[in-house]
């Protein structure tokens, strides 16, 4: 009943774009919505700060005292950039430093929520350590989602990166951060464990005492002062201090820098999950989410602030690879591209390009993809997965390799030189009933008319053309021992296509493969085979 009685308030207010005294309480939400004006727009309009709960007075039913709760709207106008996420974590950091300026900080995402409210006593346990406490910067705990479908179709569940590959991270300087389910000493933000960084003003320094009410005018006037979008203008943050600029993954590039710095984290994997979130239903999110990331991640590979350079002198070797094993994420278009369409694109032709059966090569091949395939299987399974989980992990790593990793290279090339791309874009958190469905009978979601599936659909169409044509041609007598390994790698991509020709030909729902899709890939593997006739 509360909540139907807030939806409807908030759709009247919408409908009539304004908030009606009617809606209003008291003096403070008078003086917030007061600046909800005609001009109040989503990317341009003034800092709005209002306390919803205070510790000192607001008590719940049972007469226990409340948190504090205070809701924060950064100042945003056009002129001035926001830097996104990070921004928004700084003025946050400045705005809580101000009111109470707590000495730990959680970063949790909007679509995120705690499972586990032992968790603070955890974290308390190591920042308390003193054989810790001096270097350590945060405390990171591995993402886990709620409503995955039953073999997590689009390998959502990340598990290398955020557990199996994390554990690594641990046994040297620490974790990256992921951006959510982490728990930040203040101090870490304000420069290294050895060279401070001080803020400009005393009242945003991680010693400083607040010895005034939240709620007192001094306090609240300072709290929208270090939240408008000039404050930061001639300053050290995002550079210096705070959360750091310069990549899309600010969570990824502020944890490498933190640690550049000479800061430690640790990774905290109880046997509860401390916090769940929602994961993308639809393929078009997954990748598009995907290609952010893998820009942001190529940002930091290519700074001054490289991963293998920077990286190796501040940290050491070992951490400077564990780092640019993720910043240079997106290559993995490159292999994956070629080995998609040229070996099948030589099978079409007869060509064989691998070893024969006869030669001692070709075992060295078999054992090299027995080895990866081998290695990847078993640190997946040792960690809880199913092989069905697993081999649709090796699915969205080959759809990946396709898609946001190649257009992820070539946005970030094109940037380079000074051609404009499409802007940042978040992922969507809407949930549509039908393809929720969809997901939980776990049929893949395209539907969206996007160039991601170009390439993806062009490489499931010459594929299976190439098997089927070797295959007939095997049955019919023809000599084909040279294309064996060719074969193999074909075969194994065509059984990762299943969904893509299923959702081609097999499909009427709103999820299938949109028909402009279809015949541009169509058109471009007929393309791709007289080019290759030509040159082979």
């Amino acid at each position: 009943m509360m909540y139907e009685d807030m939806k409807m308030k908030v759709e009247h207010v919408i409908d009539k774009g304004e908030v009606t005294e009617e809606y209003i309480s008291d003096d403070q939400q008078h003086q917030a919505f007061n600046k909800w004006t005609k001009s109040f727009r989503r990317m341009d309009h003034p800092t709005v700060i209002q306390v919803i709960l205070d510790k000192s007075k607001d008590t719940d039913i049972s007469g226990q005292l409340m948190p504090n709760l205070i809701y924060v709207s950064r100042e945003k106008n056009k002129t001035s950039p926001h830097h996104f996420k990070a921004g928004a974590l700084n003025v946050l950091l400045r705005v809580s430093a101000v009111m109470t300026n707590a000495p730990i900080i959680l970063t949790q995402d909007c679509d995120m929520y705690s499972n586990d409210p032992q968790t603070p006593l955890r974290i308390l346990c190591y920042f308390s350590d003193p054989a810790l406490k001096s270097n350590l910067a945060f405390i990171q705990f591995p993402q886990r989602f709620h409503g995955l479908n039953r073999d997590d179709i689009y390998a959502s569940e990340y598990k290398r990166l955020f557990k199996i590959n994390s554990m690594g991270f641990d046994g040297l300087k620490g974790p990256n951060y992921v951006g959510s389910g982490c728990f930040f000493r203040r101090r870490a933000l304000f420069g290294g464990p050895s060279t401070p960084v001080p803020p400009e003003i005393p009242e945003l320094g991680p010693d400083h005492v607040v010895r005034k009410p939240i709620i007192s005018p001094e306090i609240l006037s300072l709290a929208h002062r270090v939240a408008g979008c000039n404050y930061e203008n001639q300053t050290g943050w995002g550079s210096q201090s705070g959360f750091r600029y310069g990549s899309l993954v600010e969570d990824f590039y502020t944890g490498y820098r933190l640690q550049c710095e000479g800061w430690k984290s640790l990774l905290c994997n109880p046997e509860r999950d401390a916090f769940l979130g929602d994961v993308p239903i639809t393929l078009f999110d997954v990748l598009s989410q995907c290609k952010r990331w893998c820009i942001g991640l190529f940002e930091v590979a290519f700074s001054k602030y490289n991963t293998l350079i920077f990286g190796s002198q501040s940290m050491g070797v070992l951490m400077s690879l564990a780092y640019s094993h993720y910043a240079l994420w997106p290559i993995w278009c490159i292999p994956v591209t070629f080995y998609s369409f040229l070996p099948q694109l030589a099978l079409l032709n007869q060509v064989s390009i691998f070893p024969k059966i006869t030669e001692p090569w070709f075992f060295l091949y078999v054992f090299l993809f027995l080895g990866a395939y081998g290695q990847n299987f078993l640190d997946f399974v040792l960690d809880g997965g199913t092989v069905r989980k697993w081999w649709n992990a090796q699915r969205m790593w080959m759809i990946r390799g396709l898609s946001c990793y190649l257009f992820s290279s070539i946005e970030y090339l094109l940037k380079s030189v000074g051609i404009s791309t499409h802007g940042f874009s978040l992922t969507s958190k809407v949930v549509d009933d039908e393809q929720s469905k969809r997901y939980g009978q776990g049929i893949f979601e395209f539907g969206v008319p996007s160039p991601l599936f170009v390439p993806l659909t062009v490489a499931a169409i010459i594929n299976l053309f190439s098997f089927l044509l070797v295959l007939t041609q095997s049955f019919s007598g023809k000599n084909t021992e040279g294309l064996c390994l060719q074969m193999i790698l074909t075969g194994s991509i065509v059984l990762n296509c299943l969904p893509v020709y299923g959702a081609i030909g097999l499909r009427n729902d709103a999820g299938k493969m949109p028909t402009q899709i279809t015949i541009i890939s169509t058109f471009v593997s007929v393309v791709l085979y007289y080019a290759s006739s030509l040159c082979l």
